[in-house]
């Protein structure tokens, strides 16, 4: 069975725990997790989760290794993939992502700000995020935007329903009570929950509507 390859990109968008949370179960899941930050990101990294990831490629690759080292050695099953992860500067558009040829099979912005959402819509391609969502497009491979903000302008709306109609997959950073959360981590399991769901990715993170249990 081919491992599965999806790249998981953090923007300048405030809601970073979303994306650590979701590269976690990515890893445990045995998926090959490609990763992109953005340089507003690092400092929501910083702002939000206390993670310092700066630095050139191999040490964010470590830091990120690091932080990730506890949560994919434990669960796993002996016969699964091995953990990989690879990070790409925003700007090294020498990158094997930047090209249809090698896109992976998914891609994920978490979170995605307003700025790179409109960009993205608008086709522009500055930074190997803004590329890589370009080239999951026009190769219409699976791209999810999971926007944090509020209130929403009428030009967030718009951007957000042309990159819908393009393709893309919206889920908005938006936890439900249903399933009574107690915690924290409770609403953020619940968004990275469904953005897995999407994904084909089985997980339990959140009690579905209907169900008495943590999962189907």
């Amino acid at each position: 069975m081919r491992q599965q390859r999806v790249l998981l990109a953090f923007t300048g968008a405030s809601g970073a725990i979303y994306g650590v949370r979701l590269g976690e179960e990515l890893l445990m899941a045995g998926v090959r997790l490609t990763m992109l930050i953005s340089r507003p990101a690092f400092t929501v990294l910083m702002e939000e989760c206390g993670l310092d990831w700066g630095g050139g490629p191999e040490e964010v690759t470590g830091k990120a290794w690091e932080y990730f080292a506890a949560a994919i050695s434990t669960g796993r099953d002996e016969t699964a993939f091995e953990p990989s992860i690879t990070y790409y500067a925003e700007d090294d558009f020498l990158a094997p992502i930047a090209s249809g040829s090698s896109a992976p099979d998914a891609m994920v912005i978490c979170p995605c700000s307003m700025g790179t959402t409109g960009r993205i819509a608008a086709g522009l391609s500055g930074t190997l995020i803004e590329r890589s969502a370009d080239v999951m497009l026009k190769e219409r491979r699976p791209l999810l935007l999971v926007p944090r903000e509020t209130p929403v302008s009428a030009i967030h709306l718009e951007n957000l329903l042309k990159l819908a109609r393009a393709g893309a997959c919206i889920v908005p950073a938006m936890p439900a009570f249903y399933h009574r959360p107690a915690t924290v981590d409770d609403l953020v399991n619940f968004v990275v929950g469904k953005v897995l769901d999407q994904l084909g990715v089985e997980n339990s993170l959140y009690r579905r509507w209907g169900t008495g249990g943590t999962g189907d």
